[in-house]
């Protein structure tokens, strides 16, 4: 596969898909001509939106805006290319250069949903699980500007002081809002995308050892994509929130390949707190917007962290593995697409962690 210039773009070759119903709707960002354009995938194919319908925008920002108006149009548009009352010519989506679903979010935020990853990475630790978790949900803001669909992940030296995936899902809100409760809040999802956190540990738990963070160690690389599933494609899979929770919840498998090898399996249904229920806390005293980006936090097994915490407290042996230049990471989520990274290093030998003062 071949990197474009920008490490924000992805020449893509293949895209694993559940098949497509008539009533639903997926969409992507591509580069057409160097600029960002909105298409409905169908096919394997894009059809660009303001090409198949001139009242739909070209890219993914304006239609969130204007949801409510424009979505039912959309799904109207794409469902005569399905029929094939609408005649477009489309772009192979394997010859395409695929960037992030919302390449530009208002902001993004990522949530501590799984409790199952919670307890293994504190019991790893030796220490206890903490109560607060079971209370209420938590998140904290990531860096939106570092936000990128598949493609190279350019790291830094630092970086590669334990450099980690995070295998997750994230959706993207529709509607502006303020003190929503959780038995609304689904109705502000537009869609949902896979989501891989990345992470540089030794930066990440130097920094919060003064209880601040993160930051340095998580602002380099948000991953979401390729695709933006809306939630009704996702209707067949959905399932009840756990027990004392509110809010839609979804069976969907979750898996993460480093060059080739499975090293995560997880389920979306396992989120303790659902989507509803972090949107909640978001939006408590504070405004939710259109183009807001929330990850779901780390499904079990879903890093290297936990995994390596877990190998280590069973056998002193274990050899740890942490993401190294050239390896891919390959993520996938039913119905959410496969994304695919490889990780870059950058021609430099500065390092911010040998800048400490005495």
């Amino acid at each position: 596969m071949q990197a474009s210039n920008s490490h924000f773009l992805y020449h893509v070759n293949s895209l694993i898909l559940l098949p497509q119903t008539n009533d639903t709707m997926k969409l992507v960002t591509y580069s057409k001509n160097g600029k960002e354009q909105l298409a409905f995938l169908v096919n394997n194919n894009l059809y660009d939106t303001n090409t198949a319908n001139a009242s739909l925008p070209s890219t993914i920002m304006p239609m969130l805006n204007d949801w409510e108006a424009l979505v039912d149009v959309a799904r109207k548009t794409e469902d005569d290319i399905k029929s094939g009352k609408l005649s477009l010519e489309g772009t192979p989506y394997a010859g395409a250069v695929i960037m992030a679903p919302v390449p530009n979010p208002t902001s993004c935020r990522d949530g501590y949903a799984f409790r199952q990853h919670v307890a293994a990475a504190r019991r790893n630790r030796k220490v206890d699980m903490i109560a607060e978790f079971d209370q209420y949900p938590i998140f904290y803001f990531t860096n939106h500007n570092a936000i990128q669909g598949p493609g190279d992940i350019v790291c830094m030296p630092d970086h590669f002081q334990k450099l980690d995936f995070e295998l997750e899902a994230s959706v993207v809100l529709c509607k502006k809002g303020r003190n929503i409760k959780a038995s609304e809040a689904d109705k502000y999802i537009a869609g949902y995308m896979i989501m891989n956190d990345m992470s540089a540990r030794t930066l990440q738990m130097e920094e919060m050892l003064l209880n601040l963070g993160p930051a340095k160690g998580k602002d380099f690389s948000t991953v979401i994509g390729p695709v933006l599933v809306t939630p009704d494609e996702l209707e067949p899979y959905k399932i009840p929130a756990k027990p004392n929770h509110v809010g839609n919840n979804y069976n969907l498998g979750m898996k993460c390949w480093v060059n080739g090898v499975q090293v995560s399996e997880g389920n979306m249904g396992d989120m303790d707190w659902t989507f509803a229920e972090i949107i909640e806390r978001c939006a408590y005293g504070a405004d939710i917007l259109p183009g807001d980006v929330i990850g779901s936090g780390t499904v079990g097994t879903g890093c290297f962290l936990e995994l390596n915490g877990t190998g280590l407290l069973n056998d002193p042996n274990y050899k740890v593995q942490w993401l190294q230049p050239g390896d891919v990471v390959e993520m996938e989520i039913d119905g959410l697409g496969k994304l695919s990274n490889t990780i870059v290093a950058e021609n430099t030998d500065w390092s911010i962690l040998a800048q400490k003062k005495m």
